[in-house]
């Protein structure tokens, strides 16, 4: 019996141990992404721009299946224009060897000054966390050197409105932004800062490596420095409003406000 009590203290610690193990476990942070091959269009330069939607964990390189976006389109002086149709599905093969479906783009640009890119995905089921996803995501390419609309506010329910110029930055330059839920601020939101490690050249110490967390002021304006050139994405998380039902169940929905910016090195 003795033997006995003791085999089941130390069964009951093995499966306490693994519980919380299991409640510690990382949980990648998710990214909605819009990537143009070319955020600065400069005279001379090819005026067809592409562009790739992935639904993915960027540094880790681990994609997940992408739906047919509600909403793709661009800003550009003073007129928002439906892109929508201009999709095309596609596919890539992330990290671990699996395929999975994503979005691509191409458009002609026609006048100067900055054009903001930007589409609202289908609800993203997230059984592992039991709920669901959206991610209003957008990103800026200045055209022929006019510098005018980078700030603009789209009206997207969550949205990164930038306080820095979101283009034409420096590796280590700090980048400025203000957290908006319903056109207003929102206090200590959550910012979570991931670079695109497209390649799998950089290798994280440690998990908390992998995800950069920031929190906004009381007024909603965060700030991040980028420590490495390349893309980097920035995401927001606040609640949404109303939930959603799946299986005959209300679920939470997240919404994230993302935006995507580029840093370059500065060559000696």
């Amino acid at each position: 019996m003795k033997y006995q009590s003791r085999f089941n203290r130390l069964l009951n610690k093995v499966v306490i141990m693994a519980a919380m193990a299991g409640a510690v476990a990382p949980a990648y942070a998710h990214f909605q992404m819009i990537i143009p091959s070319d955020e600065i269009i400069s005279s001379g330069e090819s005026r067809q721009l592409d562009l790739k939607l992935l639904f993915t964990h960027p540094f880790e390189g681990m994609g997940l299946n992408m739906k047919q976006p509600k909403r793709f389109g661009v800003w550009v002086a003073g007129k928002e224009i439906d892109l929508l149709g201009s999709l095309h599905k596609s596919s890539y093969q992330d990290r671990a060897g699996d395929t999975l479906s994503a979005y691509q783009a191409s458009y002609k640009i026609r006048k100067p000054g900055d054009h903001l890119f930007f589409v609202e995905p289908e609800p993203y089921w997230e059984a592992a966390e039991e709920r669901f996803i959206i991610h209003y995501t957008k990103t800026v390419v200045n055209a022929f050197g006019m510098e005018e609309g980078w700030d603009h506010e789209l009206g997207l329910k969550a949205e990164i409105i930038p306080l820095t110029r979101p283009y034409g930055l420096w590796t280590n330059n700090m980048f400025r932004g203000v957290v908006k839920h319903n056109g207003k601020p929102v206090p200590f939101a959550r910012v979570e800062v991931e670079y695109y490690n497209e390649k799998g050249e950089v290798t994280a110490p440690d998990d908390p490596f992998i995800t950069q967390i920031v929190k906004a002021d009381a007024n909603g304006v965060f700030a991040y420095a980028m420590p490495k050139s390349g893309w980097w994405g920035m995401a927001a998380l606040v609640e949404g409003d109303e939930s959603m039902s799946y299986d005959g169940k209300d679920y939470p929905v997240e919404l994230g406000a993302v935006l995507w910016i580029k840093t370059h090195d500065i060559e000696k």
